[in-house]
């Protein structure tokens, strides 16, 4: 066996699926001897046999992975519990392997995963979907690009067949509970402080809370970065439609009147609204200057 055979045969069975038990498999797929492989080229010493050193080295590989995942969803884990969290990032994992070089997209297909293997999340699936998809924006606000924010003399060019593009790192979510509740309680209880919705989300989580009770209502949030620090701000529906519409690149006559098709407001409220959702994410620098590109 040359060098290439070797990395690519301790590679195989290292990356292996483990067992439910979290032990390794003693076949593989096509039905051969797991311990007669390993005995083919690990050699026991007088403690371990070659499976049982296999053994390590194959766990130590998933839990180095689930750890990676878990980091980015410990809201998500407080809501599924440990065990079935556990169980349900080694069912993703051996799904959704990973294609990059970099464990932070790891997790970057779970929401959409988690929505079509419902079972993993049982009576909790819609809290849970929720749960995810903030957790993800999270990371996406945290890492994503910071452009040059537009100028008050762009603002006033503005008219209704104009595009907008905004920020790369602004995530807008639609959600059927206030999870910004849940997720920043998690938060505080793994070490954060100072935490409130609308105020900076701390990466380091350490400790598991109990979680706030969670009645559904539809909540519409902006995910933002500023000053290196995330932030979760609560928007109006309208403002919500708004700003999404121009994001998927309508002009900014049709994201309007798409944002306030069903409003049954007078037009000097939506003047009003629109008025104040611009203002606001101006503020935020949340458009982007003409010509620039993610």
């Amino acid at each position: 066996m040359n060098l290439v055979d070797f990395q690519r045969r301790m590679f195989e069975d290292v990356s292996r699926p483990l067992t439910r038990e979290w032990k390794t498999r003693i076949q593989t797929d096509e039905g051969e001897s797991v311990a007669a492989i390993a005995n083919s080229y690990i050699t026991p010493n007088d403690r371990l046999t070659s499976f049982e050193r296999l053994e390590i080295y194959n766990r130590q590989y998933w839990f180095r992975l689930i750890d990676a995942v878990s980091e980015d969803f410990p809201a998500l884990q407080a809501v599924l519990g440990a065990r079935r969290f556990d169980s349900m990032i080694l069912g993703y994992l051996v799904d959704t392997p990973s294609t990059s070089f970099s464990l932070r997209d790891l997790g970057a297909s779970l929401p959409k995963w988690l929505e079509r293997n419902p079972h993993h999340a049982g009576s909790r699936l819609r809290l849970a979907l929720d749960v995810v998809a903030l957790e993800w924006a999270y990371v996406e606000a945290f890492d994503r690009a910071a452009l040059p924010p537009m100028v008050e003399s762009d603002l006033h060019q503005l008219n209704d067949a104009s595009t907008l593009m905004l920020q790369p790192h602004l995530q807008l979510l639609k959600l059927s509970y206030p999870v910004d509740e849940l997720v920043l309680a998690v938060h505080r209880g793994q070490g954060t402080s100072d935490i409130v919705s609308n105020a900076v989300v701390d990466r380091k989580r350490k400790v598991q809370p109990r979680l706030p009770k969670m009645q559904r209502s539809n909540v519409y949030l902006a995910v933002h970065r500023y000053d290196n620090s995330v932030y979760y701000r609560r928007l109006e529906p309208e403002a919500y439609e708004l700003l999404s519409g121009l994001q998927k690149g309508r002009s900014l006559g049709a994201a309007i009147a798409e944002a306030f098709s069903t409003s049954g407001d007078s037009a000097e409220e939506q003047a009003a609204k629109i008025q104040q959702c611009f203002a606001h994410a101006a503020e935020l620098g949340w458009f982007c200057r003409p010509g620039v590109a993610d």
